[in-house]
């Protein structure tokens, strides 16, 4: 894992982006240029979003805040495509149902509800900026009424002329959050660098910057290890099969990497 400064990031750093976005002034302008509608007031609920237990156990990278309407919104930044955002939107929402409603209340006491994920990738290969998804009826086409929405957002879209200008350029200023990228932008664009620039001089947040690092890099190397540990154990178990079955000349070709998946799917191991 390559470990960058914290004044060298940019808001594509989901770190940066959960801390600018706890900011409820700045959370409610991201939401009403991501929505194009007008956002009176926004509660970010930090204990639902960027969480911080003394061992650093608890920390999430998602913003969940409401406004005065009832509405929920939860926004992700999403640097890199691990191909489950559509099951891992189903799990946000559900997740956010679940916060939203005490037990005895009515399901119609369930406001509206938002699972953002903005990417640093194409995440449907369509070349678009924005994709909005609501449940129809596939025979109607009628809007199921649900009132929950899923919007991806992807800073490689290709479609300028479909989404508003300021959209397009705040999607460029995240992989580049430099007072260049901002230039005579809008005033929404600059309002948020001006929280970036904030967070990035402020010593507490580069501190807790590095710790989250060192947390990351500890559970990256835990990773590769059980990883590791995992691999072995199933070789050592393959082995032990294709003892029992007779078939230990055959070893000699497990360093084949096609033979190798062979053998595991053979004795399902």
């Amino acid at each position: 894992m390559t470990r960058r400064k914290f004044q060298e990031l940019n808001l594509s750093n989901a770190y940066l982006f959960a801390a600018t976005m706890e900011d409820e002034g700045t959370c409610r302008i991201t939401l009403e240029m991501l929505l194009e509608r007008k956002i009176e007031k926004v509660v970010v609920h930090v204990e639902h979003s960027m969480l911080y237990s003394q061992d650093y156990r608890s920390i999430r990278l998602d913003v969940y805040a409401s406004d005065e309407t009832g509405s929920i919104y939860n926004m992700e930044m999403q640097s890199e495509n691990e191909g489950n955002l559509p099951k891992r939107s189903r799990y946000h929402q559900a997740e956010m149902d679940v916060l939203s409603l005490k037990p005895g209340d009515d399901f119609n006491a369930l406001g509206p509800n938002y699972v953002i994920f903005i990417c640093c990738f194409d995440p449907f290969g369509k070349g678009l900026y924005r994709y909005t998804f609501t449940n129809k009826c596939m025979e109607t086409g009628d809007e199921l009424g649900d009132e929950t929405t899923k919007i991806f957002l992807s800073t490689k879209g290709q479609n300028p002329e479909d989404v508003p200008a300021v959209l397009v350029r705040f999607l460029k200023y995240l992989e580049n959050s430099t007072d260049e990228c901002v230039g005579e932008q809008d005033d929404a664009v600059r309002k948020i660098h001006s929280r970036v620039v904030t967070i990035k001089q402020d010593r507490s947040w580069e501190s807790r910057y590095m710790k989250f690092e060192e947390l990351m890099q500890k559970e990256y190397q835990n990773g590769i290890q059980q990883g590791i540990q995992q691999a072995e154990t199933r070789m050592q178990r393959l082995i032990q099969c294709m003892q029992e079955a007779g078939e230990q000349e055959l070893l000699a070709r497990l360093s084949e990497a096609d033979f190798l998946e062979a053998m595991y799917r053979k004795y399902n191991v």
